[in-house]
């Protein structure tokens, strides 16, 4: 009933206008009140959610963020950046010279073990080729297998391949058949993200044979490329941010 019509229904039970407009007035803020409690309810929920590490809605998916771990601050300073490599006008991120330092090393496994341990993980998936540095000892901490996502021609037996689409051409990842069972929960493991092609056609493959991907992990995330933006709101993990200048 509208505030007008309950007002005039009000009026003829009460005589007197001031309790009329005083009953109609309680009647609104109780009204009010209801329905701002139900909203701070949704969203403290909804917050909640989102925070959610394991939430397929978080949007602040990153390490980084945590000013307060000091781990953070080492990685990204034994990563090196080497400008024009391997061509003209590209800002190399070169994790080789973090591998060299074993206690920043340790540190981004950690980080990245702490987050993935008792989250139900049976595949760790690592693109070529530094996938493969950084997803072995994970899924060895985590207790999953293992999961080369190898570039074509590279692995024997029967694969499933998954194409994609770079800057300038195509490529292509290839899984052995069978690796991966229908149902298992997968986590996708690269040393960058840049445009996201090369997660996206990861994590098409692994959906491909029924496999869930709950996350995406990368030590490095470049977000002037805008790659988060491609997967499709698959949640994406990084450590550490790079930005041109």
């Amino acid at each position: 009933m509208a505030t007008n019509e309950l007002f005039i229904h009000e009026r003829h039970k009460y005589p007197y206008p001031s309790l009329s407009l005083s009953l109609s007035l309680s009647l609104s803020l109780s009204l009010s009140l209801s329905l701002s409690l139900s909203f701070f309810s949704f969203l403290f929920f909804f917050v909640s959610v989102l925070n959610s590490p394991t939430s397929p809605l978080s949007f602040t998916m990153s390490a980084f963020k945590d000013k307060e771990d000091p781990r953070l601050h080492g990685i990204k300073t034994k990563i090196r950046v080497v400008p024009n490599f391997p061509k003209s006008g590209i800002m190399f991120q070169d994790i080789t010279t973090l591998l060299l330092d074993p206690k920043a090393f340790k540190d981004t496994i950690d980080l990245f073990v702490e987050r993935y341990k008792g989250k139900n993980i049976s595949v760790v998936a690592g693109i070529e080729a530094r996938g493969f540095i950084f997803g072995p000892p994970i899924a060895l901490a985590i207790g999953a297998k293992f999961v080369p996502l190898r570039k074509p021609k590279k692995l024997p037996g029967k694969v499933i391949s998954q194409e994609y689409i770079l800057e300038y051409g195509r490529d292509c990842l290839e899984m052995h058949v069978g690796a991966v069972e229908p149902g298992e929960r997968a986590l996708v493991v690269d040393d960058l993200i840049a445009t996201g092609g090369t997660l996206c056609a990861a994590m098409d493959l692994l959906e491909r044979v029924g496999a869930e991907v709950v996350e995406c992990a990368c030590v490095i995330e470049l977000p002037e490329l805008k790659g988060r933006e491609r997967l499709n709101g698959k949640p994406l993990y990084v450590l550490v941010e790079y930005f041109e200048i």
